[in-house]
């Protein structure tokens, strides 16, 4: 499995202490080598808030800075706020284009305009998170931890699968797993928007 999806095929053991999983969940995962192997078993096990944790950790920082803005796409608010759209506008830029100073800092001056409320802003402070210094521009270089951007890419994809209608979560994380395993695999990861 972890040969179609390159992007996932990086090495469980040292990603699992930043998951905080549950006895049960990590006895699960014992003796795999892969992400992508972790993310099949936890899914196949019905844990997929814990498979999309893994994921979000797995995937290149880019990629799942992504993936956190095709989820929060996947589920649209038709009340969303026009801070929050610009949050992910932000994110989407950084993805496309991974500048330091322009886009990366952008996306977290836009996180900050939306008091950290929805998915949207938290895929921008996946970006923020991804590298670089998190302090203020010109003061001495704070790199960020190397879990941030998973830490945030999962909280905002746990807000997308519960916004609005919550009891459907676990048909919509299905979904955006379906959407990280596509681009692990090279693809766009696109996720059809939902209907009411």
């Amino acid at each position: 499995m972890a040969e179609t999806l390159p992007k996932l095929a990086s090495p469980l053991p040292p990603l699992l202490p930043r998951l905080e999983l549950e006895p049960p969940a990590l006895a699960m995962l014992a003796g795999l080598a892969t992400a992508a192997e972790g993310i099949i078993r936890l899914e196949s096990a019905g844990l997929r808030n814990e498979a999309a944790r893994l994921a979000a950790h797995a995937l290149p920082k880019r990629e799942a800075v992504w993936w956190g803005c095709m989820c929060a796409r996947g589920v649209p608010d038709p009340a969303l706020l026009p801070v929050d759209a610009d949050a992910l506008l932000a994110a989407e830029a950084w993805v496309r284009k991974p500048t330091e100073e322009n886009l990366r800092r952008a996306a977290m001056e836009a996180a900050q305009r939306t008091a950290f409320r929805s998915p949207e802003a938290w895929a921008a402070v996946g970006a923020f998170w991804s590298g670089g210094s998190m302090a203020p521009a010109g003061q001495p270089v704070v790199p960020p931890p190397d879990h941030l951007t998973g830490v945030a890419v999962s909280g905002g994809v746990v807000l997308a699968a519960v916004r609005l209608r919550p009891e459907r979560a676990q048909d919509r994380l299905a979904r955006f797993l379906a959407a990280a395993r596509d681009i692990a695999a090279g693809g766009a990861g696109r996720i059809a928007p939902e209907e009411n």
